[in-house]
């Protein structure tokens, strides 16, 4: 399973990014999504989830109503729209992939994701 994350790049702040996802599997549809996002010396950060069919998604608490995950199963992607950027939004963003969820779940917990993207950079000036 490869899983290839683009999009990233440099953006002001109160400017807008959509990050996508590409991944390499037969069954992505069977896959719930997550983004992540690391900045060094820290903690990954739980960004985004979304289940399978796109019914359910999660938030973090930072990015909740400023971001929206979603999916297009048909083209195995899934994308996360980022609006209203800060400063403090800057990090590597990681697309995660979880194949051992059920239908409608969502995961906010990077331990649940088996595969993983290499990560793409957001940097948003201030």
């Amino acid at each position: 399973v490869q899983l290839q994350a683009s999009g990233g790049g440099l953006v002001q702040a109160g400017g807008s990014l959509r990050l996508s996802c590409t991944v390499s599997v037969p069954t992505f549809s069977r896959y719930v999504m997550g983004w992540f996002r690391q900045v060094p010396g820290k903690e990954r950060e739980f960004v985004a989830s979304i289940s399978w069919s796109g019914t359910r998604r999660d938030y973090g608490t930072s990015v909740k109503g400023r971001f929206t995950i979603s999916r297009d199963n048909a083209e195995n992607t899934v994308f996360l729209q980022m609006h209203s950027l800060k400063p403090e939004d800057t990090a590597v963003y990681y697309c995660a992939a979880d194949d051992n969820a059920v239908s409608g779940a969502v995961s906010n917990t990077a331990q649940r994701y088996e595969y993983w993207g290499q990560g793409t950079l957001v940097t948003v000036s201030s």
